[in-house]
């Protein structure tokens, strides 16, 4: 069992998750809007609350599968920025970020 076996595991996990709702927020956003015009207004605000959370949901895959990709490169677990080891608390407490919380911009 490889060190960061576990991590993968979870961030794999959280990956279906976000991949199954992104589906659900997607199926949303096309469905047609109602005839009513208030209806419309209540939908159009909906709609864009859902956007936002699309693109943070998004955003969040992109990282999981770039950790994923470090995981599986041997590189996870080191500083995208300077190449030095980031604290596994940092990575307990953000798995899929990849960048010494003192160099974070």
């Amino acid at each position: 069992m490889n060190e960061h076996e576990e991590i993968a595991k979870a961030l794999k996990a959280r990956l279906s998750e976000l991949r199954t709702h992104l589906a659900k927020v997607d199926r949303s956003l096309r469905k047609p809007l109602p005839a009513d015009s208030e209806d419309q207004a209540i939908e159009l605000e909906n709609q864009e609350a859902l956007e936002v959370i699309e693109k943070t949901e998004t955003t969040e895959i992109h990282q999981i599968e770039a950790a994923l990709k470090r995981i599986s490169e041997g590189t996870y677990g080191t500083c995208a920025k300077c190449g030095e080891p980031i604290d596994p608390r940092r990575l307990k407490a953000l798995c899929a970020f990849p960048v010494r919380l003192n160099l974070q911009v």
